[in-house]
């Protein structure tokens, strides 16, 4: 069975870009963002107070009208970030960085700091701002994976996500 890439949400104007690692199965199965059950992300934006209230995984769209986008740095669906090859992401951070440059949204949200180094390059990195981005003028703001694999405390991780507010 040949996995599907999922659509990006993307428009002018965005105060926060999200960018994931890549799509799970169950997101390429269903063409929604985060939609494994497993999946934080929905819950972490609400906890954050970055929406009303939680949105399902077929209501990603939706996240377009609060002015948040979705993509990922691979576009290619995997069950683990472990299987994208080293090629995977030097292409997809090129992408990545014409989307950026394409629609300049105010803050780039990295959805765990390996997606962040693949794109930067950089290995020592700190939750939150970035001192250096690589895109002049653009928030570039790194924060936990959403993943259920993920040791953090979910208070933890939402209080990092609170630190968005500073820019929306």
């Amino acid at each position: 069975m040949q996995l599907e890439p999922i659509s990006d949400h993307l428009q002018e104007g965005l105060k926060i870009l999200f960018v994931g690692f890549n799509p799970s199965i169950r997101s390429s199965e269903t063409g929604f963002h985060y939609a494994n059950p497993n999946n934080r992300f929905w819950k972490i934006l609400f906890e954050a107070g970055l929406t009303p209230r939680k949105f399902l995984p077929q209501e990603n769209r939706g996240l377009l009208a609060l002015g948040y986008g979705l993509t990922n740095i691979v576009s290619r669906p995997t069950k683990e970030a472990a299987e994208i090859s080293k090629a995977e992401y030097v292409e997809g951070a090129a992408l990545l960085e014409q989307k950026i440059k394409q629609y300049r949204p105010k803050v780039v949200c990295f959805v765990g700091k390996g997606v962040y180094q693949e794109f930067s390059k950089k290995r020592s990195i700190q939750w939150g701002v970035q001192e250096e981005p690589v895109i002049p003028g653009i928030v570039e703001y790194v924060a936990p994976s959403s993943s259920g694999l993920v040791r953090m405390k979910q208070q933890d991780i939402v209080e990092i996500y609170k630190g968005l507010h500073n820019f929306v």
